[in-house]
């Protein structure tokens, strides 16, 4: 029974690990395209022209709620949804089965 219960925490942290890394993954090529683009907009720049614009960063803005709904899923249900809860709820449920059979 031990053994199972490593393996099964084993198998848990490694989906944990891989979903880090591709957060990760998806951060740095966020910033890497990110940088690129903005680098060849200000080289294209005309005289008076601001870099400051919505539109120069629309990609940045709209890519980076990808980014943080990403970072939400990976980050997040480890803080909400713990093993304690998890527990909690599984007794809540077997419970309910038990007067709903009765």
């Amino acid at each position: 029974m031990d053994n199972f219960y490593q393996q099964e925490r084993y198998e848990q942290a490694k989906k944990q690990v891989q979903k880090l890394k591709g957060f990760y993954v998806h951060l740095l090529v966020y910033l890497v395209v990110n940088a690129f683009i903005l680098i060849v907009q200000y080289q294209n720049l005309h005289e008076g022209e601001s870099l400051f614009t919505f539109g120069r960063f629309s990609t940045a803005f709209f890519w980076g709620i990808g980014l943080v709904a990403h970072a939400a899923t990976v980050f997040v249900p480890r803080f909400i949804f713990t093993k304690s809860w998890e527990d909690r709820k599984i007794k809540e449920y077997m419970n309910e089965d038990q007067f709903d059979r009765n």
